[in-house]
């Protein structure tokens, strides 16, 4: 009879065991593919004009080892048609691209490649053409944006990368090629938006394409945009939402529920993933913006089905001293803000 209790009670143990290994590597792969990191595209530039990283002991040490050791796990890099040399608004070619993603993929970090379609910034105020496409007939105007595309992936995969996720636009909540591509004419910016997913799918059909609007607490505008993104059938695999509330001027708690909700709806509305590709708060808030992260990526995570797959930081090492821009995550000294402790959860 002890005997037997002892088989049955080791057989029960056994079964508990393997049920407990099971969910732990479960929770390991669901926690390892949440998306944590941040676009650097400024970096070769902070590097070449002498900008030097250090950690919280001064030692001098590479910038995507810094941020590889506050939990990110993902690089996000733009890419200008034909940019200019300014350190700040130029450069992110096709070439330059190539080379920091190589090195993104060195440092075991995964790839997004973020298409703006113009020769220097895109975003909701400004999507101007790039100069070389501005008098081509639409339909011309159609294969440069599959043209382009192709190419800078293509030149990706043959130096051995594939990024997961590319993003066709950059914040077009007004579209995007102005005038061609806006969102007064819905059919011609659909097209656009295809061109770029074709020719993303062309070179590997398992990359995601992201579909990106700004105001990620914003649930009308967003509603009202991919509203008509499917009714133009758009084909796109995940929604990128930006999250600034500094740019709103309201504090992160003000709109952190608004996020949540917008999150959840736009998951089961259109039955897609969502993923915040651009977040950042004040530097020199070091609190509150860790407060920030915390609740973005908690809101993220919550997303129903796991169709939540990550949280972006934009440009946290482009410190204010060297680009001008006061939502950096780096500190005065060359260190990392202690709010980016946030991404090691």
């Amino acid at each position: 009879m002890n005997t037997t209790i002892s088989v049955f009670q080791r057989i029960v143990l056994l079964l508990l065991f393997i049920s407990s290994t099971t969910i732990a590597l479960a929770q390991k792969k669901n926690k390892m593919a949440f998306a944590k990191g941040a676009d650097v595209s400024w970096l070769p530039q902070m590097e070449a004009t002498g900008y030097r990283f250090y950690d919280t002991d001064g030692k001098e040490k590479d910038c995507l080892q810094l941020l590889k050791e506050r939990g990110m796990n993902t690089i996000r890099l733009r890419v200008f048609v034909n940019p200019s040399q300014d350190k700040v608004s130029g450069h992110c070619s096709k070439e330059e691209t190539v080379a920091m993603a190589l090195r993104a993929q060195k440092a075991k970090m995964r790839i997004m490649i973020d298409f703006h379609y113009s020769d220097t910034w895109a975003d909701p105020a400004k999507q101007a053409k790039p100069a070389a496409w501005v008098n081509l007939s639409f339909d011309a105007l159609q294969k440069k944006v599959y043209e382009h595309t192709f190419d800078v992936l293509t030149a990706l995969k043959k130096a051995g990368v594939t990024p997961e996720w590319v993003q066709v636009g950059n914040e077009i909540p007004g579209g995007m090629l102005w005038p061609d591509g806006s969102t007064n004419n819905w059919a011609q910016l659909a097209q656009l938006l295809n061109k770029g997913y074709e020719a993303t799918k062309a070179v590997n059909a398992k990359i995601k394409v992201i579909v990106h609007v700004d105001e990620g607490n914003n649930n009308e505008k967003f509603r009202w945009f991919f509203d008509k993104a499917t009714e133009h059938q758009v084909k796109y695999d995940v929604i990128g939402l930006s999250y600034y509330p500094f740019w709103i001027k309201k504090d992160y708690s003000e709109t952190i529920a608004d996020l949540q909700k917008n999150l959840n709806d736009m998951a089961s509305r259109y039955q897609k993933e969502v993923m915040v590709v651009e977040v950042g708060g004040v530097d020199e808030q070091v609190q509150n913006t860790k407060e920030l992260l915390d609740a973005t990526i908690k809101a993220v995570r919550a997303v129903p089905d796991h169709k939540g797959l990550g949280v972006l930081y934009w440009e946290p090492q482009g410190a204010k001293s060297w680009s001008g821009y006061g939502l950096s995550a780096w500190q005065p000294d060359g260190k990392p803000s202690p709010a980016l402790d946030a991404f090691k959860e």
